[in-house]
């Protein structure tokens, strides 16, 4: 694993790059499987969830947009601001931050400083974001089990708002039953993306699958 960042241009070429190559570790210039990476659109800072996997790690790294590393929050544990798995983050149009804590079932929401807002367990056991420009809140959850104490919610991808945290809609992962068979780990969408004419995409990580929903 490369444990490492980077950023390139709409080309292609590499303009930065962040930790240290093969090598994890818990200091400012290593991580530890980073899982997810999101920017702010007013500086350029840049937000790293730090810690797939049930690594050591378990926390979001801020650097500037130059990579000069600001700070560091979050380990494991479940009360607010403590992350089990950092999944996926995204960021509103108030610049708040929405981490996929996976295994603690919630999302967490923190402003840019690390100071923490509010937990959301509504949206299942999030293992992708996005947020759109008009705060729709898209959550993929890949992952609901009974072997992960979470069986009575379904798999899929739930829509909500991020300014309310109101769920509207639902589209169901159609595999099989998720406590059986091949796909018992992980099937339907685990990353999920939306377009400007609200199509969806679903990453299928189990289906090995690419998956587009069009908005009827």
């Amino acid at each position: 694993m490369g444990h490492q960042v980077f950023k390139f241009s709409p080309d292609g070429k590499l303009l930065l790059t962040l930790g240290t190559a093969g090598v994890p570790g818990t200091d400012e210039s290593h991580f530890n499987q980073p899982s997810d990476v999101v920017t702010s659109p007013v500086n350029g800072d840049i937000f790293v969830a730090d810690g797939h996997g049930g690594a050591t790690n378990a926390r979001i790294v801020k650097f500037n947009k130059d990579g000069k590393f600001i700070k560091a929050w979050g380990h494991v544990g479940t009360g607010p601001g403590e992350i089990d798995i950092p999944h996926a983050i995204a960021m509103d149009s108030k610049g708040r931050l929405f981490l996929a804590d996976r295994n603690n079932s919630r999302l967490q929401i923190f402003d840019q400083d690390g100071n923490f807002i509010a937990e959301w367990k509504q949206f299942s056991r999030p293992s992708g974001l996005f947020i759109t420009k008009d705060d729709a809140l898209y959550v993929a959850d890949s992952e609901s089990n009974n072997s992960r104490k979470h069986g009575d919610w379904k798999r899929g991808i739930r829509i909500g708002s991020a300014k309310d945290g109101k769920v509207t809609a639902f589209i169901p992962d159609m595999s099989p039953d998720p406590n059986t068979g091949p796909l018992a780990g992980t099937s339907g969408a685990e990353g999920v993306a939306v377009d400007n004419r609200g199509n969806v995409y679903g990453a299928e990580v189990g289906n090995r699958a690419l998956k587009k929903y069009v908005k009827k």
